[in-house]
């Protein structure tokens, strides 16, 4: 089936300047992404923290990251992972997959991936889980990529912060 409600545990690794805003997609608004196009705010996500730093540091060395572990219960979610789900949706897994989707956005090109992401919005989708395309990474590696938490209902997505370490 590709449509699931996802109960669990996320990891997401940032840029500390978003620290104060952990449940804040405005990174991903501000510079686009593979899901999103530049203005619509996104959390990418990780099943596993290792994935979510693979994520985070795409380009050169490991630069200074903020790990978070969030609690979530969010549906509907889209599940990448179905081809027939896919082609259904007139979306390949190679597509999926393009490294040329930046070079595209960057161009002013359309982005398939972004085009994607907007229809399962548009169906109310509240986000999909992909398999991870950073370096060094298997089709185990896992994403959930969010488009919309805590809007109300039974969704909901909080930061891990029993010590309230993000308010010092």
């Amino acid at each position: 089936m590709s449509e699931f409600r996802y109960r669990g545990l996320l990891y997401r690794a940032l840029n500390p300047v978003f620290a104060r805003e952990p449940l804040s997609g405005r990174g991903a608004a501000l510079y686009g992404g593979r899901f999103n196009r530049k203005g619509t705010e996104t959390l990418y996500t990780a099943l596993a923290p290792e994935t979510a730093i693979r994520e985070a540091n795409q380009v050169g060395h490991l630069q200074p990251t903020l790990l978070l572990a969030y609690e979530a219960d969010i549906h509907p979610i889209f599940d990448t992972r179905d081809p027939d789900a896919l082609a259904d949706r007139l979306m390949t897994e190679d597509e999926i997959g393009d490294p040329g989707w930046r070079l595209k956005m960057n161009a002013g090109e359309s982005v398939p991936t972004q085009e994607f992401a907007t229809k399962l919005r548009e169906e109310g989708y509240a986000g999909l889980l992909v398999r991870s395309f950073a370096s060094g990474t298997t089709p185990a590696d896992l994403n959930l990529v969010l488009w919309r938490w805590n809007a109300g209902g039974e969704d909901r997505l909080s930061v891990i912060d029993d010590e309230k370490r993000l308010l010092r």
